[in-house]
């Protein structure tokens, strides 16, 4: 009787030289980072449920300007609020079959009781409260599969905007689900998880972005910011010593 063996995940050989990634590769966690780690050409590259995704240049009007400007937003938040951290383009370890590299993320630190923490790599390992995605339109990867993976583990806040659409989402979990969150009669978004954050989505969609720093900026001096910043500072702890993931 012949039993019957499904077909393994791609695998480098032991005694040989690592495969290259490939566009399409079904892979685990570790098996992508050894691949992509041994890359020599500078290209990006994320595993979204066990695939592997590489994608085409950036165009510079509809991703590296909206990206650069979700940058500042947040940069400026964090600047101003101890206790958090910001980072573009940073490889992130979600789960086995999930390392994304999200546009942006913000994150509270692990001395701050944040979620995630820093490997021996520097690679973060576990979800970031917030997420910032460019996307291209509503049927974009951001939207979907990506969408699931944030949830499934744990990302607070997922924002995704879709810079050809002149669109924004902003996702807050409750209750294992993402419920979208509607600006209110001014156009603005606030975060549940970072008191202060505040988006003006109509600015950020004309890209205005003196307009979207106004709105933040006005924002930092709120009660409920400062109150968040010493909060934070009374849950600091001595920083964990970094470990392997």
């Amino acid at each position: 009787m012949s039993a019957v063996i499904s077909a393994p995940r791609h695998r480098a050989r032991r005694n040989g030289p690592l495969q290259p990634l490939e566009n399409g590769d079904r892979l685990t966690a570790p098996e992508f980072m050894r691949r992509y780690e041994a890359m020599t050409e500078d290209k990006k590259a994320e595993l979204i449920e066990g695939i592997v995704y590489m994608p085409p240049p950036v165009n510079f009007d509809a991703h590296a300007v909206p990206d650069s400007l979700v940058q500042c937003w947040l940069t400026t938040y964090s600047l101003a609020t101890p206790g958090t951290q910001v980072g573009g383009n940073g490889t992130v370890k979600l789960d086995l079959d999930n390392v994304p590299q999200p546009d942006v993320a913000l994150r509270l630190v692990e001395e701050c009781g944040g979620a995630s923490r820093l490997d021996e790599k520097g690679y973060l390992v576990g979800p970031p409260e917030l997420v910032v995605e460019i996307a291209a339109s509503s049927s974009s990867i951001e939207l979907h599969d990506k969408l699931r993976a944030y949830r499934r583990n744990g990302v607070k806040e997922y924002l995704v905007w879709r810079s050809t659409e002149d669109a924004f989402d902003w996702f807050a979990l409750a209750e294992g689900n993402y419920v979208r969150q509607a600006p209110d009669a001014k156009g603005l978004c606030c975060s549940a998880t970072f008191p202060g954050l505040i988006l003006n989505v109509p600015a950020l969609i004309e890209r205005k972005g003196s307009a979207v720093l106004a709105t933040l900026n006005a924002a930092l001096k709120s009660k409920a910011h400062r109150a968040f910043i010493a909060d934070l500072a009374s849950r600091r702890i001595a920083p964990p010593r970094r470990r392997a993931s």
